[in-house]
């Protein structure tokens, strides 16, 4: 008679098991949050050493500072590209890719390599590629269409550039799960598609997209995670927030309040209401996208 393992039921073994990812989390997530929660409420000097209690003054000069609210506007519009872009290319070349029969694995590490890449390197590498005066990119498209580029010192220009090395560096992500998400659509709906005389980007957009909806909320939301927080190497090493404030993200004048100007109070109640921005947005895009999101 075959032997069965006894299932684990001792709460002791779960909770010891358990602890080394409690106390990891305590120390690197918990902790660190509840003391730049505290922090926001003081006036600090020298790193930290000295500390003030101030109450919600930081808030208060947060919202009357011109500076903030245009690091806001323009987080917001990055943010905005940044998404749009990547899921529409990503989405894009995971249906090219998808369609292919011969070196689909080839095609597929060519596309996803740039996200294989540290974002500083990849930050560096567009950076030298991009230059308005070195640049083979930049040279090439004022040949081809006689314009002048210098997003050193143009600000719309500057964005445009950081958003499109942004969304570079994301799309592999992106590529990854679109393309894993369109080989579990059943064969015989393309199959029925094609016989029906439906067209490749009617295809993609009335029978594909709504099967892998779900894919497409989930990478809504972790792209706009990307867009105001892991972009912050590409701002520092490309446009160190310019010209003109034009590409100072939030993330990135939290860094510079907290480490180049010593006001840790200020940068941490920055880090407050961006933690809060970003949860707002995230509840707001699965409300709205549950309506229009088909689980199977």
């Amino acid at each position: 008679m075959a032997e069965f393992t006894k299932p684990f039921d001792s709460k002791l073994g779960a909770g010891l098991l358990l602890l080394p990812t409690f106390v990891v989390l305590t120390v690197f997530l918990y902790y660190p949050a509840i003391q730049t929660f505290r922090l926001s409420f003081f006036q600090t000097l020298l790193l930290g050493a000295r500390q003030t209690f101030v109450g919600l003054e930081n808030y208060a000069t947060l919202a009357t500072s011109p500076a903030y609210r245009t690091s806001v506007l323009v987080s917001f519009v990055f943010a905005a590209i940044v998404v749009a872009g990547t899921l529409t290319a990503a989405l894009f070349v995971a249906y090219l890719l998808f369609e292919v029969e011969v070196g689909e694995s080839g095609y597929l590490l060519i596309a996803i390599w740039p996200y294989a890449l540290p974002t500083t390197v990849a930050a560096t590498i567009l950076l030298f590629v991009l230059h308005p005066n070195l640049g083979v990119i930049t040279y090439a498209i004022e040949s081809a269409t006689g314009l002048s580029l210098d997003w050193f010192t143009s600000g719309p220009q500057a964005l445009a550039v950081v958003s499109i090395v942004a969304i570079w560096k994301q799309l592999g992500y992106n590529i990854i799960f679109l393309v894993a998400a369109l080989n579990n659509v059943p064969e015989t709906l393309t199959e029925s598609a094609k016989l029906d005389g439906v067209g490749r980007l009617t295809m993609l957009y009335r029978v594909y997209v709504p099967l892998i909806s779900p894919t497409l909320v989930f990478l809504i939301v972790m792209n706009t995670i990307y867009a105001f927080f892991s972009t912050f190497p590409i701002v520092d090493l490309m446009t160190s927030g310019g010209p003109d404030n034009a590409t100072n993200l939030l993330i990135f004048k939290l860094y510079r309040d907290a480490f180049a100007y010593s006001s840790l109070g200020k940068a941490s109640a920055e880090s407050v209401i961006l933690f809060v921005i970003v949860s707002i947005l995230m509840y707001v895009q699965l409300r709205f996208t549950d309506n229009h999101t088909h689980y199977t």
